[in-house]
């Protein structure tokens, strides 16, 4: 297969590579590196990377900023900013990628363990994860020849845990083998609809 990888870089986009990379072609995209640029909190720029990466079958996205505060000190931008970003930027992915991939091609999604183990700091994130559970769950019943979409969430990965472990008190990091491993089954397995979870 040919997949489009966005958020390559980051430490999922590179289990994600690691895993899948042995046994298809990618076309890496990111808003500062990889065979494409993009931005996908813009619909504008999403439509500019399917139209100049050509043929693909399968888009992962691992992308999408979020924003973490003290409750207290949140504004409704912070709010905003990660919806934008985190659920409306992969939700632009699926709706311009529609017509796009071939009849049984499929969209991948990230989002990951804060909605269902929360922390301090994360309540936008968590919002955005349980939002797009909801989106794939739905949206999944509606596509048409044969497409399919999941979103895989991963707890902290291990490689991740030096720079982010003091915010995840009492988890138990996951291996980056076994979230490559839960976007391999994404990609390459038959399920849709599905809350793809690594813990």
């Amino acid at each position: 297969m040919r997949i489009i990888v966005i958020g390559a870089k980051g430490d999922i986009g590179q289990a994600v590579c690691a895993e899948l990379g042995a046994r298809h072609e990618l076309v890496l995209a990111g808003r500062s590196s990889g065979d494409l640029r993009v931005d996908i909190a813009d619909r504008s720029s999403v439509e500019a990377m399917y139209a100049n990466a050509g043929a693909v079958d399968a888009v992962v996205c691992t992308a999408g900023d979020v924003h973490f505060s003290p409750l207290a000190d949140f504004t409704s931008e912070d709010f905003m900013s990660t919806l934008r970003e985190k659920v409306m930027g992969q939700v632009n992915l699926v709706l311009a990628g529609l017509e796009r991939l071939p009849d049984g091609g499929s969209f991948t999604l990230t989002s990951g363990i804060l909605d269902r183990e929360p922390i301090r700091t994360g309540a936008s994130a968590a919002t955005a994860n349980g939002a797009l559970g909801g989106f794939v769950k739905a949206a999944a019943i509606e596509m048409s020849r044969g497409l399919r979409i999941n979103v895989v969430s991963p707890g902290l990965l291990d490689v991740s845990a030096p720079k982010y472990g003091s915010w995840f008190s009492g988890h138990d990091p996951v291996s980056s083998r076994r979230v490559g491993l839960a976007y391999a089954k994404s990609v390459e397995d038959a399920a849709t609809g599905q809350v793809i979870i690594v813990d």
